[in-house]
């Protein structure tokens, strides 16, 4: 009879040995800086409210893009990579409309209204292009090994990213600048007021969209269709009208992520969905993909992390420009949750509960 070492030896092979050494080197590099940043005692306290608020901000944006992936996956266990140029083409459209109410005055002499015309005309392209490649791209490929639906997913961004370089040109647009959301709030500390506007408007889509998911007939009949399709269909829910309404509120939430990244980074262009895709499909991974709490939780901390991860883990070994290596720690992030814990910060508390 074996014995728990025993068994746990069975299941242990040169990989994991190799990914764990990987994780505890990592984390040894984080703790070991860290501990030399806080001893130097260079930032204040103030300082790092700001890195925390500046992450919470970003990470909100993570989130709401991050609300497509999940969402996707979650029903058709397929990775939507074109999600990144649905993220871009609402506020690089609305980008037009901004600048033409920046041209007649709008935007100072009505900024509620402008900035409402702006925030629906990019969530409506942003949707009205999601509904299309689920549509036109995925549909007819559904029952397709699951490899096809991947490349043509790929296919799908490159085809986006291209249309609207050729249709806007390649530079980089200007967002204009609500008066309202310029300057800080004085509340004991200094905080920008787009920042907190970001974050809290973000919060109330999240929350909306929880809610959505939860109290709806709709979003039941989504997370029907992404426990059991087959199951769903004899329940009497209509699987293709719940996949299109999957793809319409992602497409929504990225619409609405993108005007509030318009509105903290002032500028847009056609790659712009890249990088910030990227980051939402960590998050979705790092919070456990599938279910929607987790891309928000995810979002969050990936944003909090790249904020104060580079100047708190890389400022006491004295490196130069430790923000320039923000990327490498938002996904050396993703390695170490992934090594210590595969399926996700809550994706396997989700899975045990659903067994």
């Amino acid at each position: 009879m074996q014995t728990k070492f025993q068994r746990w030896k069975d299941r242990i092979d040169s990989t994991d040995i190799v990914m764990w050494l990987i994780g505890f080197t990592l984390l040894a590099i984080i703790v070991i800086g860290s501990i030399k940043t806080l001893n130097t005692g260079k930032y204040s306290a103030i300082q790092w409210i700001d890195f925390i608020i500046l992450g919470i901000a970003q990470g909100s944006i993570y989130a709401l893009i991050a609300m497509g992936y999940t969402l996707v996956y979650g029903v058709l266990r397929m990775i939507n990579f074109s999600h990144s140029e649905v993220f871009m083409s609402g506020p690089f459209t609305a980008f037009y409309v901004a600048y033409f109410f920046n041209q007649n005055g709008m935007i100072e002499s009505s900024p509620i209204f402008s900035l409402i015309v702006v925030f629906i005309v990019s969530t409506a392209v942003s949707t009205g292009i999601a509904f299309l490649l689920e549509r036109i791209a995925y549909r007819p490929l559904r029952n397709a090994p699951r490899l096809i639906p991947l490349i043509t997913a790929i296919g799908a961004s490159f085809f986006l990213v291209y249309l609207f370089r050729g249709f806007f040109g390649s530079g980089v647009e200007g967002y204009p600048v609500w008066q309202m959301f310029d300057g800080k709030y004085e509340w004991g500390i200094r905080i920008l007021k787009v920042q907190v506007w970001v974050i809290l408007a973000a919060a109330f889509v999240m929350v909306a969209l929880y809610l959505f998911f939860q109290k709806t007939r709709v979003g039941k009949g989504i997370r029907a269709v992404s426990e059991d399709k087959d199951a769903a269909c004899l329940m009497g829910v209509n699987i293709d009208n719940a996949i299109s309404a999957t793809f319409v509120i992602g497409g929504a939430a990225a619409g609405a992520a993108g005007v509030f990244y318009a509105l903290m980074f002032k500028q847009v262009f056609h790659y712009m969905g890249f990088i910030p895709g990227i980051k939402a499909f960590t998050a979705a991974v790092l919070g456990g993909i599938g279910n929607i709490p987790g891309a928000m939780l995810g979002g969050i901390f990936l944003g909090i992390i790249e904020s104060i991860g580079p100047t708190l883990f890389l400022d006491g070994y004295n490196i130069a420009a430790p923000y320039q290596l923000k990327d490498v720690i938002a996904f050396s992030m993703l390695v170490l949750i992934l090594i210590f814990r595969p399926t996700g910060i809550l994706g396997e508390r989700l899975a045990v509960k659903k067994a």
